[in-house]
């Protein structure tokens, strides 16, 4: 616990309700996505970028840890405290102003705690949407924070080529505002300091309020459930797909049976589009879009898209088996079902993932046939990006199984998979989910000590107050 003129001088500064103390209050902070719990000193609410350079500028000056938090919608224990009680939480649930459009520039400012789906539906109207397509809910700041990428990366990118400015507050004495908000696209006047927030986990500063670049809404989509003919196969699936479809090709994600069959029994509505309900050893989700409405005589995507399935399928040696061209709102509904599916199987222990391209499906392949010897009765539920190398190695465990209550078994779990994933095959242990406490003995152990140096550096520059989970 922190001394209480502390918290009574945080309360002026964030009044009464920008500052929770109870734990009632504080508990949805006090827990994360997936199983981790904490316990907050506080929970600070600033409304303002103004408020939160108070907050923490009191807090550097009274030796106060902070760690600030988004949506909370991580998975690697970056976003919520630890248990000592002695570290506040800076939510930025508040900061959900400005929200100024610019449909010119196709761009608009919003307040870091602006969710989603929040901005999206007011962006509704413009015909133009912010291209980051995730499972859950954050908030922009997180997204921010943690670089994601999500279901659309192939045509879109992440977050970090959607940023054009930021506003940030940094953890020193001062709790110095710095305006990194230009809108422009093109401004090549020496280093482009957003970058150093973007995928830092918050470490660095604390982002306050964002420009993003916009993109216009598809007008006209289409999408299909594929098999393909082998593990082998998904690959040459993928650049026949690029080949055919250029710029039309959105997504192209790649879901495990065992993650389709959990995503199906949790959601009844779902329908089961495979043959007799069978559901295959591994499946794509491609989508192909255009931001155009339809146009006389413009070949419809359907078409489009069942064309060049024909022309693939006719190949010798097809990559494909099968295919299920279908409405995209059912076909989304099930990839978007997963996380949730895949949670209710049993204690979830989650890996996000990268390789190349052409990597993925040998280390899923080389997991699945090593996982038996190494971890009995551990089910892999894998889904992901394959259009981009962007794995969510899902592992489950049941609920009742004696090892969940041994520290030691979800430690050496996650040792063996990041040593596979990095050793062996290249990767990265961190896709799209940046550094928590769950990855910082990785983080330690994989990135060179002179770019650790340089990071370290960089941090006691810009915020060298107590901010953030990773130790860098």
């Amino acid at each position: 616990m922190i001394e209480a003129r502390h918290i009574e001088a945080l309360k002026g500064l964030a009044g009464e309700k920008g500052l929770l103390t109870e734990e009632a209050d504080m508990a949805a902070y006090e827990t994360g996505a997936r199983y981790d719990r904490g316990r907050a000193a506080f929970v600070a609410r600033p409304a303002t970028t103004a408020e939160a350079s108070a907050i923490v500028s009191y807090c550097v000056r009274n030796a106060i840890a902070l760690v600030p938090q988004s949506g909370n919608t991580g998975l690697v224990s970056g976003s919520t405290p630890d248990g000592s009680g002695r570290q506040g939480v800076l939510s930025l649930d508040r900061l959900t102003a400005p929200f100024d459009l610019d449909r010119v520039n196709r761009s608009v400012r919003a307040g870091a705690g602006l969710r989603l789906s929040d901005l999206n539906g007011r962006l509704e109207d413009s015909g133009l949407f912010f291209p980051i397509d995730l499972g859950a809910d954050p908030r922009l700041g997180g997204m921010i924070a943690t670089n994601t990428g999500g279901s659309r990366f192939l045509r879109y990118g992440d977050v970090r080529r959607n940023v054009l400015g930021l506003t940030v507050v940094l953890a020193d004495e001062a709790g110095t505002v710095l305006d990194l908000s230009s809108d422009l696209r093109k401004n090549n006047t020496g280093v482009d300091w957003k970058q150093l927030f973007i995928g830092t986990s918050g470490a660095f500063g604390v982002v306050t309020e964002c420009v993003l670049n916009l993109e216009p809404a598809p007008k006209q989509s289409a999408t299909a459930l594929l098999v393909p003919a082998s593990a082998d196969q998904v690959a040459t699936l993928l650049v026949a797909m690029e080949d055919a479809l250029g710029s039309y090709l959105s997504a192209f994600e790649g879901m495990s049976g065992n993650a389709v069959a959990a995503a199906l029994d949790h959601v009844p509505s779902l329908r089961n589009p495979f043959q007799g309900g069978v559901v295959p050893g591994f499946v794509i989700l491609a989508e192909i879009s255009r931001a155009t409405p339809p146009r006389a005589g413009e070949q419809p995507l359907d078409a489009v898209l069942e064309e060049v399935l024909a022309a693939i399928w006719e190949r010798e040696g097809a990559p494909l088996a099968d295919a299920f061209v279908g409405p995209p709102h059912e076909i989304w509904a099930l990839r978007h079902a997963l996380s949730e599916g895949v949670k209710h199987r049993g204690r979830l222990i989650a890996f996000d993932l990268s390789f190349r391209r052409g990597d993925i499906m040998p280390f899923l392949a080389h997991m699945k046939a090593e996982m038996p010897d190494h971890f009995e009765d551990v089910t892999i539920c894998d889904f992901g990006h394959i259009g981009d190398g962007g794995v969510h190695f899902n592992l489950v465990v049941a609920k009742d199984d004696p090892r969940l209550a041994d520290p030691d078994f979800e430690a050496d779990l996650r040792e063996w998979v990041f040593t596979v994933a990095v050793e062996q095959f290249g990767g990265s242990f961190s896709a799209e989910h940046a550094i928590g406490r769950k990855n910082q003995a990785f983080y330690d152990r994989y990135i060179p000590e002179k770019l650790r140096v340089l990071a370290a550096g960089l941090k006691t520059i810009t915020s060298p107050g107590p901010l953030g989970t990773i130790t860098f």
